[in-house]
């Protein structure tokens, strides 16, 4: 299965070793349908809204299913997954936080870098 990474398991981020042996296939956009968070500085939180989103610029990936498994047990709490739509038509999954939460818990938003990895670089 194709798979969309945004966040710690990125190339070159603390966690990119819960992808394995999985495949790079290519660099991905989504749909500028999204909003992107920091939750506790940790990673990631995205979801789809219906107006105000931006890009979310990621990797998609091949998984077999025992690595889609690995990586599923290897996420943080919260996060389901469900499908995303990449800015050339296609559909993959990924790691989607719910909403409510993020906006209860006051979350970062962090949409204006248009990726983990550009907001973790901006950092001091």
């Amino acid at each position: 299965m194709r798979f969309f990474i945004c966040g710690s398991a990125l190339r070159g981020q603390p966690d990119h070793e819960n992808l394995g042996e999985a495949t790079f296939m290519c660099e991905a956009t989504t749909k500028p349908i999204y909003r992107l968070h920091s939750v506790e500085d940790q990673h990631p939180g995205i979801y789809e809204c219906a107006e105000g989103g931006v890009a979310i610029a990621g990797e998609v990936y091949e998984l077999t299913e025992e690595q889609h498994a690995h990586l599923l047990a290897t996420e943080p709490p919260n996060l389901y997954e469900a499908p995303v739509q990449l800015d050339d038509g296609t559909s993959v999954n990924a790691m989607i936080y719910p909403r409510e939460m993020i906006e209860e818990r006051g979350y970062q938003d962090i949409s204006h870098h248009g990726s983990w990895a550009a907001y973790k670089a901006a950092k001091p």
